[in-house]
């Protein structure tokens, strides 16, 4: 009989690890039906767009999973969540865990801190200290498992749910649901940090693959994973970036933005919004460009996060204004923002890779905070830095948790990032100065560190990543199909 797998692309990350890359054409060619359920407002524009026989579509259910969330005990559900985030064992960097638990006692009142957050700083004591306790954590959020599903299951009878996490997101009730009927499931980590900055699993799954060695000593030493169950197989993501399929011509893309080719370009890709604004990072860059203080006549290109454009809090979209108003004052700064795929996967649908990988490889250098782009612009072997001059007291709003973007860097990757020498990091207009010069002037600068940091933190290379993970996956189906 066709075996069946569902796939949860809840987010826009989600959809280019599995349909741009090679994971579901894979599975499709080795006769495997495939069922995505993804944003149910967006499924038919995505339909559309990936649609081949044996894959088919359906939605997520998420305005049913957000009613359970919100209506079936909330605060314990809440209490969970925050639990899992931030207990992860203390065999690993636990930096982006400590922030999370600083922000959720920054932005709430004194009665949250001394009824939730006390009482919980004594079982995070637990969860970071004995395995038992986080796996019990992982079986007390089985009470909380939804028949959301129920009809999806009973229509299509899949042997394998794969989700993009293992439950951190709204995949949990879909991941619990198929851990209760007894049907094998995995989680494919989509993103850099993942596995350094949620941890404890939101449901019973079985299986993993990562990018690295890295990730796979955060799973198996932070959250407890069974090692033989956790498969490294690269980041399917990028397997474009290696072949250059998503690569525009260099003059189309400077005329799509307006840049003179006669220029340097220098681009910001901004990052880290929530904790912190980057706004002096990027008027520092526009002063440099337009002031022609660098070492060649060059230009600014800013890249707005998907945050930018979120209704609330308002502070995001003033920085946004903030930053049209300096492309409007110098002629050397243009802005280019994420397209947004809608629903919500918000600015994260994957429809602008090409606009991405082409500002990373025509770019002489990228800056940005320490987010996932450093990776990325290494595997287009373009010159990085890492920008961390700071706003004075953050964002300066009440109940707005705001952090030094000097702090955060000892976070796991960004610590990696700072110790394999593969980039700079400027902490003010000098150092930015004196590190774009540098790079100006010898773009080999850190040549072999930036390669060996790529083969450090995504492993494959050669653009095969997709067809390893879905190798895997399939792997993984018959074993289980052998055993039933």
């Amino acid at each position: 009989m066709t075996k069946r797998i569902f796939i949860s692309a809840d987010h826009g990350m989600a959809i280019i690890y599995f349909l741009q890359s090679d994971v579901v054409s894979t599975l499709l060619d080795a006769g495997i039906e495939v069922v995505v359920l993804t944003d149910d407002e967006t499924k038919e524009k995505i339909s559309q767009r990936f649609a081949r026989p044996g894959l088919t579509f359906e939605g997520l259910c998420l305005k049913q999973a957000n009613e359970y969330a919100k209506k079936v005990s909330p605060r314990l559900q809440s209490l969970l969540i925050y639990l899992r985030r931030v207990g992860g064992s203390r065999r690993i960097n636990t930096e982006a865990m400590d922030s999370h638990i600083w922000e959720v006692w920054g932005e709430n009142g004194w009665k949250f801190r001394l009824g939730v957050w006390i009482p919980s700083a004594l079982a995070i004591i637990l969860l970071r200290n004995f395995a038992f306790a986080r796996k019990l954590l992982v079986r007390i959020q089985n009470r909380f498992t939804p028949n959301i599903y129920a009809d999806l299951f009973d229509k299509y009878k899949p042997d394998m749910v794969i989700a993009s996490t293992p439950g951190w997101r709204m995949d949990r009730y879909l991941l619990r649901e198929s851990a209760r009927r007894g049907i094998t499931n995995m989680t494919v980590i989509v993103g850099w940090d993942n596995s350094s900055s949620y941890n404890i699993s939101g449901a019973d799954v079985q299986w993993a693959t990562c990018w690295s060695q890295l990730q796979k000593d955060e799973l198996v030493n932070g959250s407890d994973w069974n090692p033989e169950r956790v498969n490294i197989g690269g980041i399917p993501s990028y397997d474009g970036y290696f072949r250059k399929s998503w690569l525009m011509p260099r003059d189309a893309y400077f005329k799509l933005h307006g840049l003179d080719p006669n220029r340097k370009l220098i681009s910001y890709a901004s990052s880290f919004v929530h904790f912190a604004p980057n706004f002096p990072n990027i008027e520092a860059l526009a002063k440099l460009v337009s002031s022609d203080s660098l070492a060649e006549p060059s230009q600014l290109l800013i890249r707005l996060h998907p945050s930018h454009f979120q209704d609330k809090p308002k502070i995001f979209a003033e920085e946004r204004e903030r930053v049209f108003e300096l492309e409007k004052k110098y002629p050397q700064v243009h802005v280019v923002k994420p397209v947004a795929l809608g629903g919500s996967l918000g600015y994260y649908g994957g429809e602008d890779m090409d606009e991405k990988s082409s500002m990373m490889a025509y770019s002489d250098v990228l800056v940005t905070v320490y987010s996932t782009m450093l990776v990325e612009t290494a595997v287009h072997d373009t010159p990085m830095i890492a920008a961390v001059i700071d706003t004075p007291g953050g964002w300066n709003k009440p109940k707005k948790f705001s952090l030094s973007l000097k702090e955060i860097g000892d976070w796991p990757t960004h610590k990696r990032f700072r110790e394999a020498k593969a980039g700079r990091v400027a902490t003010n207009e000098k150092e930015l100065r004196a590190t774009l010069n540098a790079y100006l002037k010898n773009p080999a600068l850190d040549l072999a560190e930036r390669k060996k940091f790529i083969e450090d933190e995504i492993t494959f290379t050669d653009g095969t990543a997709g067809k390893r993970t879905a190798e895997f996956i399939l792997k993984v189906l018959n074993r289980d199909a052998e055993k039933r």
